[in-house]
């Protein structure tokens, strides 16, 4: 089987649609060029011809007037010049026989017979009288050669046209010809080398989106199936590797909460002071051990629930969804959180909206956008939820009248585990991958969220593209 690269193919695509069209224009200027060839070769016979017939014309009227002088003269020079005049005219006669045969053949046949006659009347010396008919046969016979040549150059320039016609539409057939293998070979070449660029695109999507469970499969040139086998291996290293990191963070947490439970058990029985009673100092330190063992356990979960969400976010269950149900629920239930904050969300939505997309994970990155909105608005501040479309996505946006992120924070706030210097209004007990849940997720669904520079507060802006 022969095996053609990526280069290779495209050469000999171009180089097949450069020999179609090449072939075709060359093919079109030898035609031209031979048919300028014939116009030229009847043009130049036309006037030659024409220019004979008129000198022959022109003989015939010296013959007349020579025959007439020896007549009546009896001069042997007129009898000479006589002579010299019939033999170029039938020098002539024979010229425009070899150039233009028929139809002149029987008419320059028929000058010949009548010339031959006038040559034999003035050797026997007849009569004026009998010389005159051949005299006049002569000049009628040089009318219908005059006639016949010109009937002979307009069935030469028609010949020439209807040649002409039919190289017309012959090349005009060779160029269809031509363009369509040229547009067939475009159409081959363009599936051959784009259909497994396409799929190495679309692979490269899966795994930027940490989807690895697709094996990768690359067809067309030789190269791009190298290729893709590499993707392939890079795709099972990467699988290999999540793997190896969701076990060893299942490990580590749960390495961490059994002596973290220990721990905090062991301090509870302090505070309670079942070992006995405490101090001032000493009950001071149990407050801290407690404190720092309730954030370390709050730690812990957050991570977990990190890497829940990271392996969720490779699960998508796209369905048509109403969006104004879904964001309503998403209100719903942090309905509690809203009115101990005196807070006012604002939910703006299309009528009768459905969009194809996975709820769940939807309301789960709309709550965690909302909850941050909710701890860091001031009292009896607004948020406003929105929902549009346009330019083929949807575009949810969540803004509230905080104190917004700072500048030196806009690039890293996204990352796990941060939380900003600017602090909220209220106590809250965050750990920091609010927003690193959100963004695996929205990535996994193929959109995008940002942090909006523009105005004041937080501006966070998610756009997913619409598969309906």
């Amino acid at each position: 089987m022969i095996r053609i690269s990526f280069r290779q193919g495209m050469l000999l695509g171009f180089a097949v649609i450069v020999v179609l069209l090449g072939g075709a224009a060359l093919q079109s200027w030898l035609v031209v060029e031979r048919l300028v060839e014939q116009s030229r070769q009847t043009s130049e016979q036309a006037i030659e011809l024409t220019a004979e017939i008129q000198e022959l014309g022109e003989r015939t009227v010296d013959l007349e007037r020579s025959a007439r002088q020896y007549l009546v003269l009896k001069d042997p020079q007129f009898r000479q010049r006589f002579d010299e005049h019939l033999t170029q005219s039938l020098a002539l006669v024979d010229r425009l026989d070899a150039r233009a045969g028929e139809p002149l053949s029987s008419l320059l046949g028929g000058w010949r017979m009548v010339a031959g006659a006038l040559r034999s009347g003035l050797e026997q010396k007849i009569g004026k009288a009998e010389l005159a008919p051949l005299l006049a046969r002569l000049v009628e016979l040089n009318g219908l050669i005059k006639q016949a040549g010109q009937r002979w150059i307009e069935a030469q320039n028609n010949r020439v046209l209807k040649e002409l016609d039919v190289n017309r539409q012959q090349l005009g057939m060779q160029i269809a010809l031509a363009l369509g293998g040229a547009v067939l070979a475009a159409i081959a070449m363009g599936w051959w080398l784009v259909r497994p660029v396409r799929q190495l695109e679309q692979a490269i999507s899966r795994l930027g989106a940490s989807r690895f469970d697709e094996a990768v499969q690359v067809g067309g040139p030789v190269d791009l199936r190298r290729l893709g086998k590499r993707l392939d291996w890079l795709r099972q290293r990467l699988a290999e590797l999540e793997t190896d990191r969701e076990r060893a963070l299942r490990h580590v947490s749960h390495e961490l909460k059994t002596p973290l439970t220990a721990l905090k058990e062991g301090v509870a029985l302090l505070r309670e002071e079942v070992p006995g009673p405490l101090a001032g100092n000493q009950r001071e330190v149990v407050d801290i051990l407690q404190h720092n063992v309730a954030g370390l356990q709050q730690q812990i979960e957050s991570l977990l629930s990190l890497n829940a969400a990271a392996f969720e976010a490779r699960r998508l269950q796209i369905e048509r969804v109403n969006l104004n149900k879904l964001i309503a629920g998403v209100v719903q239930r942090r309905d509690l959180h809203i009115q101990s904050r005196h807070l006012k969300v604002l939910v703006e939505t299309p009528d009768e909206s459905h969009a194809m997309l996975d709820a769940e994970k939807m309301a789960v990155v709309l709550d965690n956008l909302l909850s941050n909105a909710i701890d860091f608005s001031p009292e009896c501040g607004e948020i406003r939820l929105l929902a549009t479309h346009a330019d083929s996505c949807w575009r949810f946006e969540c803004i509230d009248q905080g104190p917004g992120v700072a500048v030196e924070d806009r690039q890293r706030i996204f990352d796990p585990f941060v939380q900003g210097q600017r602090q909220a209004p209220a106590q809250r007990r965050g750990s920091g991958v609010g927003l690193s849940i959100v963004r695996e997720l929205v990535r996994a669904m193929g959109g995008t969220v940002v942090l909006q520079a523009e105005g004041e507060g937080a501006h966070f802006c998610v756009e997913l593209p619409d598969d309906q």
